[in-house]
């Protein structure tokens, strides 16, 4: 599992780790039925602390990403991808909004967002090559 984390993220380690796990299982990455490294095995590969991938784990669980058995692991579930497409997009709409306001404040035209909202996303498509 190829998870990346950032120290000059504004978001908690925890929070990194169970996004990016959402979002594996968003794209088809990871598929009902998976497996997910333990939590003893994540933190020892990503060299932090057992509590954080506890809690990204419970994060995980609590919002029905997964379940977790003591003794076997946790384990991707079953999921409505029209529901979590839905909520991944008014999760977006609500940043774009926010991103939206704060152009306004300082006088940033609808164009000059917009490149650099594309200047964003090619930046971050380049680095997953």
């Amino acid at each position: 599992m190829n998870i990346i984390i950032s120290n000059s993220s504004n978001l908690p380690i925890y929070e990194q780790i169970a996004n990016q796990i959402k979002s594996m299982i968003a794209t088809g990455e990871l598929n009902a039925g998976d497996a997910l490294p333990s939590m003893r095995t994540l933190a020892k590969d990503l060299r932090i602390s057992l509590i954080t991938t506890k809690r990204a784990y419970e994060e995980l669980e609590r919002d029905g990403y997964i379940e977790s058995y003591t003794g076997r692991g946790s384990f991707v579930l079953p999921r409505n991808m029209d529901l979590v497409r839905e909520e991944t997009l008014k999760k977006i709409e609500s940043s774009l909004h926010e991103a939206m306001t704060a152009a306004s404040m300082i006088g940033l035209s609808s164009d000059e967002l917009t490149d650099m909202l594309k200047l964003l996303y090619e930046e971050n498509n380049s680095r997953k090559d």
